[in-house]
């Protein structure tokens, strides 16, 4: 049976790696903040010690079965966290995150302080540093919203579709509109920053404007 001060230490320990975690999210203005993020650590933590006391209560050899439910649970609410938007996925590494902080929290609530701290870590590491490497090497498309004006869409449009097809870049959206003697040719396509460059490269000429738009959605 642990002590209360023990039981006190693992749920501060789970609430302080989970904070850690949490403020890299908020500083990136993230879902699963610090607030959840040190929630999630400290629920795991308590349901794994109780796991364990309850088992040593009633003698019961099963008692696993709390923290293999917990995976189950965290799957939920990670799952909770995408969500499909301009015909993709976000939010994908906000999941990931809460389920490696309900792993993070079931191993301070073991009392394996060393396997916790290294692990959040290397979340850490995970969410800064490869972020960082993945935005400075143009690793990561992003969704963006192209739109070109032009006085002539028939042929421009055909144009945009073969370039897309030839950069094997789906499209999304596409839409054309009117406005006075010009005409605006919208796509959103989710392109690496050298596809964007291609993209407006090909595009930009005279009598042709074109226009670069992110779309603002949970990225991550």
């Amino acid at each position: 049976m642990l002590s209360f001060h023990e039981i006190i230490v693992r749920l501060l320990f789970a609430a302080a790696l989970g904070a850690a975690i949490g403020v890299e999210r908020d500083l990136h203005r993230r879902p699963a903040g610090i607030r959840t993020s040190m929630f999630v650590c400290m629920a795991t933590a308590l349901f794994t010690i109780l796991s364990g006391e309850l088992g040593h209560m009633w003698n019961d050899s099963g008692s696993t079965r709390i923290a293999s439910n917990i995976v189950q649970g965290i799957g939920f609410l990670g799952a909770g966290a995408i969500l499909k938007e301009s015909g993709g996925l976000v939010g994908m590494t906000t999941a990931a995150t809460i389920f490696v902080e309900a792993a993070i929290g079931m191993a301070s609530g073991a009392g394996l302080y060393r396997v916790a701290g290294a692990s959040t870590g290397i979340v850490i590491f995970g969410l800064v540093v490869l972020a960082w490497a993945a935005e400075k090497f143009n690793l990561k498309p992003r969704l963006l919203i192209f739109r070109v004006t032009t006085s002539n869409p028939e042929n421009l449009s055909s144009e945009i579709q073969k370039l897309l097809e030839s950069l094997h870049i789906p499209m999304l959206q596409f839409r054309v509109s009117m406005a006075g003697q010009y005409s605006t040719v919208e796509f959103e396509a989710d392109v690496s920053h050298r596809q964007q460059r291609v993209i407006i490269d090909q595009l930009n000429r005279q009598g042709v404007i074109t226009e670069v738009v992110p779309v603002v959605g949970l990225a991550g």
